[in-house]
């Protein structure tokens, strides 16, 4: 390579055509995935107030917001559902007549391109909030995973395209794959929550989904924040068992990780850019501190640029409308 003064970067960066030509990372509204909470009732848009502009909303105007973002390109929607009544082993989770079974049911309806990936965990339908069935005072891991299967299979037979195990149960993607399976849906894809770690970005959620512990945290079987080596080994397991889409969670402090996982594994790579991260970003452009636009945007060049292929963002339609306009 030749050096000053022959070589002049800077003549790379001196107009917007010529920036645009010579950028690495592009952003397409194709790699989002868009979060979505559907809760029961009519008319029902309740407003999440640690996540601006997120709702927690009722079939109808699920649909409505699902039509806005198809309009806008956005290519799959992942849900997440509030019950009518909590238990012990979150039996609406698995209900064949549970609001995700409804909502996967009525997008499909109304919206058929949209793909539809589903939350396969219990932390939402369990009235203790954690992610499976406790016994003897610990989440206990083997009895979780039957019911996993049975909702990862409830969601499949309302239509969903891609259940999503997040429970981080040693072993959830195999019992999940076993359900599929037995009940004839092999060529159903899994898009494993492979490398979750126990965040302090994860309460705007808990807010958004009332999922909450009800006691303890989730430290033992969510990862370690400290741990990259053991990422590794959680989605090389998740691949092993059969998931044919691995995730990090969250992305924005986890892009090290990102860049390791798409380095060694050639899978599909998606990455959750979660609640705490998106409402930092809102609460920051709210009080004036930061260009709302310009920032969403380098944080999600900056998830892609370290070598995530799908982008799960509550930013979804603001961003989609920047690009387009940018078109």
């Amino acid at each position: 390579m030749t050096s000053f003064p022959h070589s002049r970067l800077r003549r790379l960066r001196g107009s917007d055509s010529i920036r645009n030509m010579a950028r690495e990372t592009r952003l397409s509204v194709k790699e989002f995935v868009y979060p979505l909470f559907v809760g029961h009732g009519h008319g029902v848009k309740e407003a999440i107030e640690p996540m601006p502009g997120q709702y927690q909303m009722s079939l109808d105007v699920l649909s409505e917001e699902i039509g806005e973002a198809a309009e806008l390109g956005v290519p799959a929607v992942l849900l997440f559902g509030l019950p009518a009544e909590k238990d012990p082993l979150g039996t609406e989770g698995y209900d064949p007549e549970g609001i995700v079974q409804e909502a996967v049911r009525m997008i499909k309806k109304d919206h058929p391109d949209m793909m539809v990936i589903t939350d396969v965990c219990m932390c939402e339908y369990t009235d203790h909030g954690h992610c499976g069935v406790i016994a003897n005072d610990r989440v206990d891991n083997d009895q979780t995973l039957e019911l996993l299967g049975k909702t990862a299979v409830s969601h499949v037979q309302a239509g969903a395209d891609l259940p999503a195990p997040s429970a981080m149960m040693d072993g959830q993607v195999w019992a999940i794959r076993q359900a599929l399976n037995d009940h004839g849906y092999e060529d159903t894809p899994i898009m494993g929550y492979a490398a979750k770690y126990s965040s302090g970005f994860y309460g705007p959620f808990r807010v958004a989904a009332n999922s909450t512990p009800k006691f303890g945290d989730r430290k033992s079987y969510q990862m370690d924040p400290a741990n990259a080596r053991m990422a590794m080994r959680e989605i090389e397991a998740d691949i092993a068992e059969g998931a044919d889409i691995v995730m990090v969670k969250p992305a924005l402090s986890y892009l090290d990780v990102i860049r390791q996982a798409k380095d060694r594994f050639d899978l599909p790579l998606a990455a959750y850019n979660v609640s705490g991260e998106y409402s930092m970003i809102k609460a920051a452009a709210a009080n004036g501190w930061i260009d709302e636009k310009t920032v969403t945007m380098e944080v999600l060049t900056s998830i892609k640029r370290a070598g995530a292929d799908t982008i799960l963002t509550y930013h979804a339609k603001e961003v989609a409308k920047w690009l387009k306009e940018a078109e």
